[in-house]
């Protein structure tokens, strides 16, 4: 049996696409292996948001080429999209492949065995129109699923590389897409995330369909318990998002909606869609439709020509809408981008100050968030087994509204959703109590 090694770097969309890819692989009967193994075929699906994604890129085909000297060495991913020169010069790559036309991949393989000459199999991404189809039915992580509902950017913000990468919005098939979300609650998962490129943006490039129409089909998947969106932006929470995530019963409390800076100079700077007054009221009307709604984000601090001012309208305004968590980013130079062309680029001292001071507040924020629900019940789905702690028997896992929440578990109730009572709200993560298991999972059981 022919075995196969892979490696992903990045987001999650690159972890759903790594998993589609095995799907293909192993109708061929191949068998998976770890990539630290001896595998006839690695594949590394590469990142390219940053210099430094291409670097680390760079590192774990070399690292695979030196594993096997023999194997076929297979690169794809976005890296491989905006660069196939520099794979294809790295010695020992023999396949590339960027972010379309993954279905050729096994082709390819069997191509370069015969002839012994590299294959570079990008295309222009730019002529792309299509939304390419690959399933996934299962995933090697068993409690939460993504499903990928569309692909690829129309917004070419002056600091991403990403439309580049993973070219223009296209949206998936809604066919696709329910009868996708069914297999999945059929193999077991009680959560689905809804993941794109561009999530949010699903349906802008159909005529009669959106995602506010999408998450109200999805309400009709049988036994499908939560619905997660992965990143929306504010600009694509419309009034009729908002009212289905209103009427919705499963889709859960917690929104992601990246916000990059809090200033309306900076914003215009980055070619956002938005200034900060529909943000804010975007986040006021989803308070008023979901109580104790968590609202995570992205923030990247020291954007070119970034004043101190600037950097405190950010600072004040999350501050003011409590945000339940942030990722917080010091911006990093994309070349190729016309933010890494910008004079006035920020210090890398105050850069890192003002990181710190927004990490503060995101740890402080997110206590606060975590202390409103102490003393709650609320649904979780235990995930894995809790390894910090010194006590046995301790399981982890996510309430709907994004709390983490560690309690005794067993392993039978992975992947189920459980009562939890929260005895001890903290950041990063809240002591809980198991009270019981939801009665149509009982149902399940016997």
């Amino acid at each position: 049996m022919p075995t196969v090694a892979f490696q992903t770097l990045g987001c999650k969309v690159n972890h759903y696409e790594t998993e589609a890819i095995w799907q293909l692989f192993k109708s061929q009967n191949y068998e998976r292996v770890d990539f630290e193994a001896t595998a006839d075929v690695y594949v590394i699906n590469t990142c390219t948001v940053t210099n430094t994604g291409d670097k680390k890129s760079r590192q774990v085909i070399r690292r695979a080429v030196r594993k096997n000297p023999d194997a076929v060495i297979c690169v794809t991913g976005c890296y491989a999209q905006t660069s196939p020169a520099e794979i294809m010069a790295i010695p020992g790559v023999d396949v590339v492949v960027g972010t379309q036309d993954r279905t050729k991949m096994l082709e390819y393989i069997e191509q370069f065995k015969k002839e012994r000459q590299p294959i570079n199999g990008v295309g222009n991404i730019m002529k792309n129109r299509v939304y390419e189809e690959l399933d996934v039915p299962a995933f090697t992580d068993r409690t939460r699923a993504s499903l990928k509902i569309q692909e690829g950017c129309n917004n070419f913000c002056t600091f991403c590389i990403i439309p580049w990468a993973r070219g223009l919005m296209r949206s998936r098939d809604p066919q696709e897409v329910l009868r996708q979300a069914q297999q999945l609650v059929d193999a077991g998962y009680k959560e689905i995330v809804l993941t794109g490129i561009h999530t949010g943006g699903y349906g802008s490039d159909m005529k009669d369909y959106n995602l506010a129409m999408l998450l109200a089909d999805l309400e009709k998947v049988k036994g499908l318990k939560r619905i997660r969106i992965s990143s929306i932006e504010a600009s694509q929470l419309t009034d009729e998002v908002i009212d289905v995530i209103d009427r919705s019963n499963i889709v859960v409390r917690h929104l992601h909606v990246p916000l990059q800076s809090g200033s309306n100079t900076v914003l215009k700077r980055m070619r956002r869609k938005y200034t900060m007054e529909h943000f804010a009221d975007r986040l006021n009307r989803l308070k008023q439709a979901l109580p104790g709604l968590a609202v995570t984000s992205d923030v990247i601090v020291g954007f070119p020509g970034e004043t101190e001012e600037e950097f405190m309208e950010t600072y004040n305004f999350i501050k003011e809408h409590k945000f339940s968590e942030l990722h917080v980013f010091p911006y990093s130079k994309r070349t190729g981008t016309p933010a890494a062309r910008m004079d006035d680029q920020v210090d890398e001292e105050v850069k890192n100050e003002r990181v710190h001071r927004l990490i503060a507040l995101s740890d402080q924020l997110a206590k606060e968030y975590a202390s409103r629900f102490e003393g709650e019940v609320l649904e979780v789905i235990p995930e894995e087994p809790f390894k910090e702690g010194e006590k046995e028997g301790l399981y982890v896992g996510y309430t709907d509204n994004y709390l983490k929440v560690v309690f005794e578990a067993t392993e039978e109730m992975v992947g189920q959703i459980v009562k939890v009572k929260v005895t001890k709200a903290g950041y990063p993560y809240n002591e809980g109590q198991f009270v019981r298991v939801l009665e149509e999972e009982l149902n399940v059981v016997n």
